[in-house]
């Protein structure tokens, strides 16, 4: 189904190495607020310059696609050592494609990580590749999000898998 993640984490540090072998994931196209740190934050969340670190030394290509603008994205991707593409007009494809293409990787070793069903969860499967849907580091507080989210909830996951 569309709206159907591959598999849910509650934090997007609970995605371990052991977890994309096993799912022969060997690239994760990574979005950026509520996955990797809060909205307008320019700082990464807790752990997740660490899990970074272990993702890079596993040998897992990583890139950051992001529906904001570049100059939100790219100074938390160069922070982060990581390629990116913003503007990447989630739920299309446009960003999945280009994204896979400078990993150098095939649909079938990518997966993506995200925290909103309409954007991220659908954008990866109408691409192809695998879900991997995280809880939002936190809620946002503006009406169109809180809306969005109210939507969102006849998809959210049923189980997650724990660290």
């Amino acid at each position: 189904m569309l709206f159907r993640s591959t598999a849910a984490f509650r934090h997007t540090t609970d995605i371990t190495p052991e977890f994309l072998k096993k799912n022969n994931i060997r690239g994760l196209i990574l979005d950026l607020d509520n996955t990797l740190t809060t909205h307008d934050n320019p700082q990464p969340g807790e752990g997740v310059l660490e899990w970074l670190q272990l993702m890079k030394e596993s040998g897992i290509k990583m890139m950051i696609v992001s529906n904001n603008h570049g100059p939100r994205v790219k100074p938390f991707a160069d922070m982060l050592g990581l390629d990116f593409v913003s503007e990447g007009k989630k739920p299309l494809t446009k960003g999945f494609t280009e994204a896979v293409k400078l990993m150098g990787l095939s649909k079938k070793e990518v997966a993506s990580v995200g925290d909103q069903i309409f954007t991220d969860v659908l954008g990866a499967n109408l691409f192809g590749i695998k879900m991997l849907y995280v809880v939002p580091i936190e809620h946002e507080k503006t009406t169109f999000f809180k809306v969005k989210r109210k939507l969102e909830k006849p998809f959210l996951p049923k189980k997650y898998i724990e660290k």
